[in-house]
């Protein structure tokens, strides 16, 4: 554990309660991907399968249960609490496009072909891509609500934390992982633009409007 990690940790955390508190204040998921949503709960519960089979630390353990059923609550809210809310005509991203390639990849590529390495390594690959249908929806519809936008860069800046996270093990514990490395970098890549825009924008003080995002993707 690093300054960089429990920043990090933090940062997704929070980024999760904006969204759901955006969801349950709001009583609407407009704006918000069901998709994207979808594939982080797929993300989590494939990754923290050892929630099951072993204990590292009562923080692991916690952060777990925490990413776990969170995520399964965003994708309740969107598809059954505030369904009627959920904007399916524009989060039209095609997810299979996304979820088959990296499922084969997984298994081509991995530490250790057994059943939980790879859907480990799944999960890595997964996230990396798991907001380009929330990305692709801003685009569609040229803007995105200032909570929404706010999610946006507090899931951008966990990932990138993670990036320092990893250079600061590497140098201070000889821990080096490739397929995570490179899956994060993808990943903090893909927040680049919407990073940009945010700051120019007004994005960090500009609460209750809306940002133009339309550039992205």
């Amino acid at each position: 554990m690093n300054v960089f990690r429990l920043t990090g940790d933090l940062s997704h955390v929070l980024a999760i309660l904006l969204l759901l508190w955006k969801i349950w204040k709001s009583r609407s998921c407009a704006g918000i991907s069901g998709k994207s949503q979808i594939m982080f709960s797929l993300v989590f519960l494939t990754r923290y399968l050892d929630l099951f089979t072993s204990f590292i630390s009562l923080y692991n353990t916690v952060m777990k249960v925490i990413f776990i059923s969170t995520s399964l609550a965003t994708v309740y809210l969107i598809y059954a609490k505030f369904k009627a809310t959920y904007d399916s005509n524009h989060d039209t991203f095609r997810v299979e496009f996304i979820v088959v390639p990296v499922a084969g990849l997984a298994v081509l590529v991995n530490h250790e072909l057994t059943p939980m390495e790879v859907l480990w390594t799944f999960s890595i690959y997964l996230e990396s891509v798991a907001i380009l249908p929330q990305l692709f929806m801003i685009s569609k519809t040229g803007e995105a609500e200032s909570i929404t936008s706010h999610y946006l860069f507090a899931l951008g800046s966990y990932r990138a934390l993670y990036i320092l996270n990893w250079i600061y093990r590497y140098h201070f514990e000889g821990f080096f992982d490739l397929i995570a490395i490179v899956a994060g970098c993808v990943q903090t890549v893909l927040y680049c633009d919407f990073f940009y825009l945010y700051i120019t924008k007004g994005g960090l003080s500009n609460q209750g409007k809306k940002l133009e995002v339309a550039s992205i993707v």
